[in-house]
């Protein structure tokens, strides 16, 4: 069952062929973990997706407020006898329909869907999982680039290519042949107790967890954290690489082309961001 515009719906119901999101990408997502009825970072989900519709011109309703669209999570999580488990909540907006590449009007639906998800901690994940760039087409940095919207053939293209060629994912470079992020979430890079992640001006996504671990980090004795540049070059010298985003957490990456990783940093900063969720 599905949440569409606040009505509880099959999941079969289809959508129009003039829905924005659909027709030209005219929309926004925010992807969150529930553990038990409570929605993991909730407030900083709603404060991005506020911002971005903004920044997408889109009207918010008055009704819109964090209560309002918490209590319309919760309500799908009911539905769908998901209240007591874990769960992924996908909760994407989309403008109302009319007009071609101009909208006709600036108000907005929106659709709430639930999936069960295994585990309510964070679990690491050891297994081998090997990387590598994905260089067919680049990342334009701008403010768009670090929203969480419909136009994701970049990272379409990249997961199909990571597919075809044994690999578990890829990174992303921009037009200044940076590394930027990888096909499913933000990039960290560990070398010597230096964790380095890209600035939001590279055309990284503005990541949920990326902004947790940046304050879990901040204050934490054993380690630097920096926003910063990371080059390609950079890799191969890496003691650690990551992966982050709300649903898996932390992917530690074990293998990039010859080089060979450690994860300790990964499991230490692992531990820390169940412990400060109560989750351990």
């Amino acid at each position: 069952m599905i949440n569409f515009n606040g009505t509880i719906l099959e999941n079969q119901t289809v959508l129009s062929m003039e829905n924005r999101g659909y027709a030209y990408g005219d929309a926004l997502f925010e992807t969150v973990k529930s553990v038990r009825g409570n929605l993991l970072f909730w407030e900083d989900h709603y404060f991005r997706l506020m911002a971005s519709m903004r920044i997408m011109r889109m009207e918010i309703p008055m009704n819109f407020t964090m209560e309002y669209l918490e209590n319309q999570v919760l309500k799908t999580l009911e539905t769908n006898a998901l209240s007591d488990q874990t769960a992924r909540v996908k909760l994407t907006v989309h403008r109302a329909e009319g007009g071609l590449y101009l909208p006709e009007n600036h108000d907005v639906g929106f659709v709430i869907s639930v999936k069960p998800l295994a585990t309510d901690a964070y679990r690491m994940d050891t297994d081998p999982y090997v990387i590598d760039l994905f260089k067919d087409y680049y990342l334009s940095p701008s403010l768009l680039s670090t929203l969480k919207t419909n136009n994701k053939a970049l990272n379409v293209i990249g997961s199909i290519y990571a597919r075809e060629n044994g690999l578990a994912n890829c990174l992303l470079l921009n037009t200044n042949k940076n590394v930027v992020e990888a096909l499913n979430g933000n990039l960290f890079l560990v070398k010597d107790q230096i964790i380095k992640t890209p600035p939001l001006t590279e055309g990284c996504l503005n990541g949920i967890m990326r902004k947790q671990l940046l304050r879990l980090l901040k204050n934490h004795p054993a380690y630097e954290v920096r926003e910063a540049t990371i080059s390609a070059f950079e890799l191969q010298k890496a003691d650690e690489i990551f992966i982050t985003n709300v649903i898996a957490g932390i992917q530690p990456v074990t293998k990039y082309r010859k080089k060979q990783f450690s994860m300790e940093v990964s499991k230490d900063i692992t531990r820390h961001l169940n412990e400060s969720l109560g989750l351990t």
